[in-house]
């Protein structure tokens, strides 16, 4: 082999010529094929590669879609119509596009879960859970103004609805909603602004995913347990163990994507979409898609416009701060009896808030919303701070291998478990 190339271990000739000049082979070998994960995965951990493969999807179809989409206020509705009705596979890709926007929040929504349960976002894992927060972040930015695009009813409405609020801000609040709608109602160069950075973000989130998924395989991955691998005993292969366990999840994955897009294309849909925008007209009940729902009913939580607006984004702000606000040292709640019930709360409280949230603003709604609000934000400012000075967690396992082998599992690899076995 020349001075300089890569020693490639690879047998066949063609994969050994190109890795040995570019190794991106060994490199995929090295992070998805022989990087050491906890043995002790459950299905929860299924769903950040259920997440990349959603990304792959809504940006494959969103490039086909915008092939035949025209970004202007007379056109837009039409050339929608036109995609379902004209363009071939036109309605599949349509579907496609639209409900895995769901099924991304869907699955999104469930990593978050799990990290939350199993204190993924504790040390060293903060920046990882940052970055994470940063994809959810630019997942409601790309699906709001993904919203607009079809130009319905609730497509306009919403626009409107949704960046008037930032007019709310003191000073500067007029200025950032004009400069959203380019101009001084929501026209033709906002929908040209939409459309252009909904076609550009779900880059930029590739960009983030890719540091997620570096910070994370230079941190190690959590487990249920929330304890450190100890020796090669508490670890296996990525592939193929986790690739095999990945399929799995994917092929239900699919098969509820296919219900979804086969049998019940617009459930998760508003049937006021499918009426052209009209500045003339407002509609009953205006809502956003279904996945930004709790937040709207924080929003709508409080009278004053401004303290709405605030206490919206800093829902989403305190994620950014939960490594901080979490102080106990033991992460997953399997161990944290007291963190759990409170925990089961806040899931159940998340689902109120998505309930009223879809509801319109009148009662009993807007009670429910004020103290699902009030508990959703005292989860994270007063309960999970005073849990972790007064709760005391169950001991924890003396290893990932031996709570494994205890609640039933198969032998450890004699060759990797030779040496820890003979100290134990």
């Amino acid at each position: 082999m020349s001075i300089g190339l890569h020693k490639s271990e690879f047998k066949n000739p063609v994969i050994r010529w190109v890795d040995s000049r570019l190794p991106l082979f060994t490199m995929m070998q090295k992070e998805y094929g022989t990087f050491p994960t906890p043995r002790n995965f459950n299905y929860f951990w299924n769903f950040g590669a259920l997440a990349m493969v959603s990304l792959m999807i809504m940006i494959l179809t969103g490039v086909f879609l915008s092939m035949n989409y025209t970004a202007h206020t007379g056109y837009a509705f039409d050339s929608v119509e036109r995609i379902m009705r004209d363009v071939n596979y036109g309605w599949l890709l349509r579907y496609v596009h639209a409900n895995g926007a769901s099924m991304f929040f869907i699955v999104v929504y469930i990593h978050i879960w799990r990290g939350m349960y199993y204190g993924s976002y504790k040390a060293p894992r903060e920046l990882l859970w940052m970055l994470g927060v940063v994809i959810f972040l630019l997942m409601m930015a790309t699906a709001f103004m993904g919203y607009v695009l079809p130009w319905g009813q609730m497509s306009f409405w919403g626009a409107t609805v949704i960046t008037n609020l930032f007019s709310a801000f003191p000073v500067v609040g007029s200025h950032i909603v004009t400069w959203l709608w380019g101009g001084f109602s929501v026209d033709n160069p906002t929908l040209n602004r939409f459309f252009s950075l909904h076609y550009l973000l779900p880059f930029v989130i590739a960009g983030v995913v890719f540091l997620h998924i570096a910070a994370l395989h230079i941190t190690g991955s959590n487990n249920p347990l929330g304890i450190d691998p100890k020796g090669p005993q508490d670890t296996i292969p990525f592939h193929p163990y986790y690739t095999s366990k990945d399929s799995v999840g994917l092929v239900v994955y699919f098969i509820v994507f296919a219900i979804l897009v086969f049998f019940m294309p617009n459930y998760l849909g508003h049937p006021d979409n499918y009426i052209p925008a009209n500045p003339m007209v407002t509609p009953t009940h205006i809502v956003p898609e279904w996945y930004f729902l709790p937040y709207y009913a924080i929003l709508r939580a409080v009278p004053d416009k401004l303290g709405g607006v605030l206490l919206m984004f800093g829902s989403i702000a305190l994620l950014f701060v939960l490594p901080w606000l979490d102080g106990s040292p033991v992460r997953s709640m399997r161990f944290r009896p007291l963190a759990r019930i409170a925990f089961a709360l806040f899931t159940l409280n998340f689902f109120v808030l998505l309930y009223v949230g879809g509801k319109p603003a009148e009662e009993p709604y807007v009670t429910i919303s004020r103290f699902a609000t009030a508990y959703y934000f005292a989860y994270f400012l007063v309960i999970l701070p005073l849990l972790a000075r007064l709760e005391r967690p169950l001991p924890l396992p003396e290893s990932i291998a031996r709570a494994v082998l205890g609640r039933g599992g198969g032998p450890i690899p004699m060759a990797a478990a030779a040496k820890p076995m003979e100290k134990a």
